[in-house]
C-alpha cells in the first residue's frame, strides 16, 4: 500500500505476538467480495482518498470501489468555490493516501495539495486538454485584483463526459500504481466507468442533434466544456466564480444577447441564488430553468453525477427546441 509497516525488531517476543495479532485485526480485513484490504482509511483497512468536492468524490468512489474510503472536503450543499479548509482538513490532506482535486476551483485545496500531497494526488485538469477561461466582466475583475493570479483556463472539466472518462482512466492507473495489490480492480472499475461515460457522451450528441437554438445563457461560466463538446455557445452571467454579480452594463449587454440569439431560457443553478438570473429573464421576457453544474449535491439526495447529467440533457433539449 502507500506506507510501510513500522519495524518490530525492538519488541519482546510476547509483544511481537500481540502486535502481529493487532495487525491482522486492525490493518487488514475482508471486503464484501472476500478480498482483503489494507491501508490507512480511518482504521477500516481501506485506502483513504480525500476529494476536493462532489464530482471528484464520485469519481474516486466509482474507480476505487470497495478498496477505498473517500472523504469529501466540501460539505453537501455548500458552494465549492467558497471552500476554506480547517486545520483538521489540511491535516487530512496530509495524512490521506491520495488526493483528487481540480486545480483552479478551490485555492485552499490547491495550496494544501502543493504543501502536503504533491506526490500523491491527481489534478483533473492536468490530464485533459483545457479551454481558455471565459472573459470576466470589468466589474468582476475589479473585485479580484488582489486575490492572486487569474486563471488562464476553464477548470470545469467534469461537465464534459469525454474528458471525465479520461480522468477516470488516469485515476485508475494512478491508484493501481500506488496500491498494486488491487491494481486489476482499479483498472477494471475505471474501464467500466469510462464506458458508461462514453454512453452518456453519445446520448448528449444524439439528444442535442437538431436543436433549433445553440445559445445557453448560464448563471456562471461552468458549461464551456459541455458547450464546446456539443456545438453550443455559452453566454455566462458571471465568470468562474458564481457568487460574483455582473455590472448594470453587463446585464444590459446580456439582455441584448438573449434577444439576438432568440434564447428562450435563462439557466439558474442549485447552489447559488437565482436572483440575478431571474431578473435578467424578466427583462428579456424569457423563462428560467435549472441547469446543474454538479459542483455539489444536497445532503440526502438520491441523485448522482450520472442522473444529474441526464436531467441536464432533458432540460437543454426543452430549452433548445429539440423535437
Amino acid at each position: 500500500m502507500f506506507t510501510s509497516p513500522k519495524s518490530l525488531r525492538a519488541l519482546s517476543l510476547p509483544a511481537l505476538a500481540a502486535a502481529a495479532l493487532f495487525g491482522l485485526t486492525a490493518c487488514g480485513g475482508a471486503d464484501s467480495d472476500g478480498t482483503t484490504t489494507s491501508g490507512s482509511g480511518g482504521g477500516s483497512g481501506k485506502t483513504k482518498i480525500v476529494a476536493s468536492f462532489y464530482p471528484m468524490a464520485w469519481l474516486a468512489e466509482k474507480v476505487g470501489g470497495g478498496h477505498v474510503s473517500v472523504e469529501t472536503l466540501t460539505k453537501p450543499g455548500a458552494e465549492p468555490h467558497d471552500l476554506e479548509l480547517t486545520a483538521r482538513q489540511v491535516a487530512d490532506v496530509q495524512k490521506a493516501d491520495f488526493a483528487v482535486y481540480v486545480k483552479g476551483v478551490q485555492p485552499a485545496m490547491d495550496d494544501a495539495v502543493a504543501k502536503h500531497a504533491k506526490d500523491k494526488s491527481l489534478d483533473a485538469v492536468s490530464v485533459v486538454k483545457t479551454l481558455p477561461a471565459a472573459p470576466e466582466d470589468e466589474h468582476e475583475a475589479e473585485g479580484k485584483e488582489h486575490e492572486g493570479e487569474e486563471l488562464t483556463y476553464d477548470p470545469h472539466v467534469w461537465l464534459d463526459p469525454n474528458r471525465m472518462a479520461t480522468i477516470a482512466t488516469t485515476l485508475g492507473d494512478r491508484l493501481a500504481a500506488a496500491d498494486s495489490g488491487h491494481a486489476a480492480d482499479y483498472k477494471a472499475n475505471a474501464k467500466a466507468l469510462a464506458g458508461q461515460l462514453a454512453v452518456l457522451d453519445q446520448s448528449y450528441s444524439q439528444g442535442l442533434n437538431g436543436a433549433k437554438g445553440k445559445t445557453i445563457v448560464t448563471a456562471h461560466a461552468a458549461f464551456g466544456y459541455l458547450a464546446n463538446r456539443y456545438g453550443l455557445k455559452q453566454v455566462p452571467i458571471a465568470g468562474v466564480d458564481p457568487t460574483s454579480e455582473p455590472s448594470p452594463k453587463r446585464v444590459a449587454e446580456l439582455t441584448h444577447e438573449v434577444r439576438e440569439a432568440g434564447a428562450t431560457t435563462i439557466f439558474t443553478e442549485t447552489l447559488v441564488s437565482p436572483k440575478v438570473a431571474e431578473s435578467l429573464a424578466r427583462e428579456a421576457k424569457v423563462k428560467t430553468a435549472v441547469l446543474d453544474p454538479i459542483e455539489g449535491i444536497a445532503e440526502g439526495s438520491s441523485d448522482d453525477y450520472m442522473s444529474i447529467m441526464k436531467k441536464n440533457l432533458e432540460t437543454l433539449r426543452t430549452a433548445l427546441g429539440v423535437t
